[in-house]
């Protein structure tokens, strides 16, 4: 057989771009004009109609990591197919294609690939990295927004190394869908330092970096040396930060948020959508947000990085630095977090308790416990972010309930097997008193003879209203105020005030309330003067920015 018998037959382009591909709804003129006459069947369906079967075979998959997998290929094939699905069915939609089956994709990524996706900046190659950036053929105006993840800390699953690309890639999803950040300006990258998981290291199908995780002065050297290149390659590009390990998370966000346009979920974003729900509380509760007391249980990055926001709105509130920051108690496995402990972290410090002041109080093996705490303290708000599987027992939710009137009880820890308390355990422990919102979605609670519908403070009511506004803005920076603003948007779409009502919106029609959060956060970075750009119409500039999945005129030629 000769060489050109043997060649398999070119596809057209039209057809292997994910961005311009159409495929059955090309006209007979679009077909003739891009060279596909014959590579079709001669039916033409719509856009609707591709939907409609697209959306059917999404329902026959065998399982939800079926259905991801699925939804990844039709992502690679046609991107405006695959985000008019996402959008028309995003509340189903929205745990298969990012969390929780999302995990499940990850930890199977090296065995399950198909395709690339995104960027891969490896810590063995930095000087790669300006070259990585110019394969997109991308000018500094066409990007504006980067996900990236060096994967140490992905959902609840920890370490997955560079199939931690597939968070960029989701969350991503996630603005498109809800948001409609415009696919063609986005870029996941992945930050392959290594993996400490040594399965991954001797898998021999492992496409990462196969050495333990680079840390110390080379880790922050690539670390700086990726803001500073991608920010110089996209200068207008929001760089988001997602699922660092809890050592570098807070310290990049510290270090670097002044100087570029950054922004973490883990911390800020979480710490948003917890305050939304915690301003929705107060307006049932009625206990001022200057008058709340916190116990954190789950001192690390998210845990700490939710009391910051949760003291800055007391402070907005009218409370005094000093006291907002006495009004927030941290317990991790060490017990409550006392100032004479040698072993806290720096974003802990300024919470950790004065031992004389807890010197009566009972210990457990030298631990005050975190029972102990609530019942000493009194707290109007309880959180969990410890990943520890019913730590908030029976005993701690009713001394809650002694100690306030409403209280409120957020363990928003997942997936359910990390959760601290179930919802309907925390509604009957409190006798119905209890204000609970969770991070997994669960099912509405019968108690008493009222249905309580329970709130998930999912990251996605929020962060892609926030860099949506951020984008129109042009922001400069992500600041407290813009937060602020995301939160309290937010938690303005729910009523808390029935019986049984939720703390925050439905996820279902997340376009409209990212278009609701985005108004707000361009409005608050002009009050807080980091916008660049000034909309005479902040409600009509962030609907004109939404990029539509339709299939504009023209768009294939």
């Amino acid at each position: 057989m000769t060489e050109s018998h043997a060649r398999t037959p070119a596809t057209p382009s039209a057809l292997v771009d994910p961005l311009r591909n159409r495929g059955v709804a090309f006209t007979p003129e679009e077909r003739d004009a891009l060279g596909l006459t014959g590579r079709l069947p001669s039916g033409v369906l719509t856009l609707e109609r591709q939907a409609q079967r697209a959306y059917q075979q999404t329902e026959v998959q065998g399982s939800d990591l079926a259905k991801n997998v699925y939804l990844e290929q039709l992502h690679d094939r046609n991107e405006t197919l695959y985000f008019k699905v996402v959008a028309e069915h995003l509340a189903e939609l929205l745990p298969i294609i990012y969390d929780p089956t999302v995990g499940e994709a990850i930890e199977k990524y090296s065995h399950e690939y198909r395709r690339p996706r995104g960027i891969f900046l490896s810590i063995d190659r930095p000087d790669d990295m300006e070259k990585a950036f110019a394969t997109l053929q991308l000018g500094p105006e066409d990007v504006d927004l980067i996900v990236c993840t060096d994967a140490e800390q992905i959902l609840g699953i920890g370490d997955w190394g560079v199939g931690g690309i597939q968070i960029s890639v989701g969350k991503l999803a996630v603005y498109t869908a809800a948001a409609g950040i415009d696919p063609r300006r986005v870029v996941p990258v992945s930050l392959d330092v290594g993996t400490d998981r040594t399965t991954l290291q001797d898998d021999p199908l492992y496409l990462g970096n196969r050495h333990p995780r680079v840390r110390g002065a080379d880790y922050d050297t690539f670390i700086e040396k990726y803001l500073e290149t991608a920010s110089s390659a996209f200068p207008n590009a929001l760089l988001h930060f997602e699922d660092f390990g809890p050592s570098n998370a807070r310290r990049i966000l510290e270090q670097y948020s002044g100087r570029y346009r950054i922004f973490n979920d883990d911390m800020q974003g979480t710490g948003a959508i917890t305050l939304a729900a915690a301003l929705s509380a107060v307006k049932v509760s009625g206990v001022r947000m200057r008058d709340q007391k916190l116990v954190v249980f789950g001192a690390g990055t998210a845990g700490v990085g939710i009391a910051d926001q949760l003291r800055d709105a007391m402070i907005r509130d009218g409370a005094a630095p000093e006291r907002a920051a006495a009004q927030v108690w941290l317990v991790d496995k060490q017990g409550l977090l006392t100032g004479d402990m040698t072993d806290l972290r720096d974003f802990q410090q300024p919470y950790a308790r004065d031992p004389a002041d807890v010197a009566d109080w009972a210990r457990h093996d030298d631990v005050i416990a975190l029972l102990e705490t609530v019942r000493r303290v009194k707290p109007t708000i309880l959180l969990g972010t410890s990943t520890v599987q019913g730590a908030f027992t029976r005993e701690v939710v009713e001394a809650m309930a002694e100690g306030t009137e409403q209280p409120v009880i957020f363990p928003i820890s997942n997936p359910t097997s990390r959760i601290e308390a179930m919802p309907a355990d925390v509604i009957s422990w409190s006798r119905g008193k209890a204000l609970v919102a969770t991070g997994i979605p669960v099912p509405p609670v019968e108690y008493g003879g009222v249905t309580y519908q329970i709130g998930q403070a999912n990251n996605a009511l929020l962060y892609p209203g926030l860099g949506l506004g951020t984008i129109v803005s042009g922001a400069s920076q992500v600041t407290s105020g813009m937060l602020l603003a995301a939160a309290q948007a937010v938690a303005d779409q729910a009523d808390p005030s029935g019986p049984g009502a939720s703390l925050l919106p439905p996820v279902d029609d997340l376009r409209e309330s990212s278009a609701i959060t985005a108004t707000a956060v361009v409005k608050a970075a002009l009050d807080d003067g980091v916008a660049t750009s000034k909309p005479i119409d902040t409600a009509e500039a962030v609907r004109e920015a939404m990029w539509q999945p339709v299939y504009a005129d023209g768009a294939a030629a």
